[in-house]
């Protein structure tokens, strides 16, 4: 009885202790905003601006600290800018229109993620992932060396249609019985609890619907009037992801090298067996539609966010996905993806992003080294925060900053923040590998030096592409 009065009064305290570091920090953010707001905004800003500029700082705060959890500072941005940007109590010149900082939640960016987020659900629910897993241990022929290369190429493809998250979550939970029965010494330990995680998160740079700073960047270009097919994107963002993920892999043989060249695949053996198989059929013809419908976009004209409503409507009338699983989708960031693009568009709307760029000058630099430096600062910037609000943040004001190159540069921010792998907390597949207690944090910083070449490879691809086809 005194062990449980005990635990209980541990566990009410933790509660406490954790609310009241989690209260400081939130108003140690609200505390710096103000402060900053009061600064640096000068006399002659309108309502709009100052306000702009006190959630800009705030939100960033929040993202940093963590005070609360990323998508309620999505939230919060969205109705702060509905209220004080519209409505005349708070605002000398209102907004005509400020319900667009909330239909944000229901733009083609939004769409296209959930329909990337149900396609996903419903290959872990009819175990394709899994499938897909064991096809790649197959594929290695029971060699170390080749394994680990299947491993990061099948988490790289397979992040390019599934969340990075959930990705490295399969691929290391089918590992795990094969990590633990190699030596605790043995160097390849480190290579693939290091590996998965950078290639899944790298993999997201294929694709539009790869990561959610992709889907970003097609939102902002498109309020450019530029438009971005998923094959555009491909094209650029694919090849990037496969030599970035190859350079990995040499990268962690040469620092981690196995003791023992052969293995026995049956080891990594995890598939089970669909009791459904109506259900499994279902999934794959509606995977190969729409995929096929996001490849051909250019072909048949209907906007990919189109194409990403047939596999929301198709799982869920046949019940391959119930309602529990649409309740575990993850809205949590779509919300935070809603919010960033508010901001972005905020940003850009009361002229706080064109009134303090004015003051940057990159006149000095070449249009490479634009493009690099913006990236290797989006890496920075998201081994510390988001890589979604770094996005959110970046994007709309670099593009101001470069007009001329403005493709190429939401090209290199968006591809660029899924290089950042520096710290544990970097990515959510880092988190999941360092919480497998294997392998310790310093050895996060290897692949993180590695994905530093992302901007490198980027400007090198597109002047490839240049050369080619004309990309621009």
């Amino acid at each position: 009885m005194n062990d449980s009065r005990r635990s209980a009064q541990k566990y009410v305290r933790d509660i406490r202790k954790n609310l009241e570091q989690k209260t400081g920090l939130f108003l140690g953010s609200l505390s710096f905003a103000f402060l900053l707001t009061w600064l640096i905004t000068p006399d002659n800003f309108t309502d709009s601006q100052v306000y702009t500029f006190f959630i800009f700082v705030f939100s960033i705060a929040l993202w940093i600290t963590e005070a609360i959890p990323p998508f309620a500072v999505g939230a919060l941005i969205m109705s702060f800018l509905l209220f004080f940007l519209g409505y005349p109590a708070f605002n000398a010149t209102p907004e005509l229109h400020p319900a667009k900082y909330v239909n944000t939640f229901s733009s083609s960016v939004i769409w296209l993620m959930l329909g990337g987020f149900v396609l996903a659900m419903g290959m872990e629910k009819t175990h394709l992932d899994k499938r897909l897993f064991n096809w790649a241990a197959r594929a290695s022929a029971g060699k170390t060396s080749r394994l680990l290369l299947c491993i990061m190429l099948t988490s790289m493809f397979a992040s390019m249609i599934m969340s990075n998250t959930a990705t490295a979550a399969m691929m290391l939970a089918a590992l795990m019985p094969f990590i633990k029965k190699l030596d605790k010494n043995d160097p390849f330990v480190n290579a693939l609890l290091l590996g998965i995680p950078a290639s899944a998160s790298i993999g997201g740079m294929g694709t539009i619907i790869g990561s959610p700073p992709n889907a970003i960047a097609i939102g902002i270009l498109e309020n450019n009037n530029i438009t971005i097919t998923f094959v555009e994107w491909m094209v650029v963002g694919a090849p990037v992801a496969l030599i970035l993920t190859l350079a990995m892999y040499k990268a962690l043989m040469v620092r981690y090298p196995p003791k023992k060249a052969v293995f026995n695949p049956k080891v990594l053996d995890t598939e089970k067996q669909e009791k459904n198989q109506r259900y499994i059929n279902i999934m794959a013809a509606t995977l190969l539609v729409t995929m096929g419908l996001w490849l051909t976009s250019g072909l048949h004209g209907i906007p990919v966010y189109f194409v990403s409503t047939l596999p929301i409507v198709v799982l869920t009338m046949t019940q391959v996905l119930k309602t529990e699983d649409v309740r575990n989708l993850p809205w949590d960031t779509l919300i935070l993806v809603a919010g960033g693009l508010s901001l972005g568009e905020a940003i850009i709307d009361t002229g706080l992003a064109e009134h303090y760029l004015n003051h940057i000058s990159i006149s000095r630099l070449s249009t490479y080294g634009v493009i690099i430096l913006l990236g290797l600062v989006t890496i920075v910037v998201s081994n510390f925060m988001s890589n979604t609000a770094a996005s959110s943040i970046l994007i709309p004001s670099c593009i101001l900053l470069a007009p001329d190159i403005k493709v190429a540069v939401v090209f290199s921010i968006a591809l660029s923040a899924s290089a950042a792998l520096f710290l544990p907390v970097s990515t959510p597949p880092n988190a999941i590998a360092y919480s497998t207690g294997l392998i310790e944090q310093k050895k996060f910083r290897f692949t993180g030096s590695i994905g530093l070449l992302a901007p490198f490879v980027i400007i090198t691809w597109f002047v490839i592409l240049n050369l080619i086809l004309n990309f621009d």
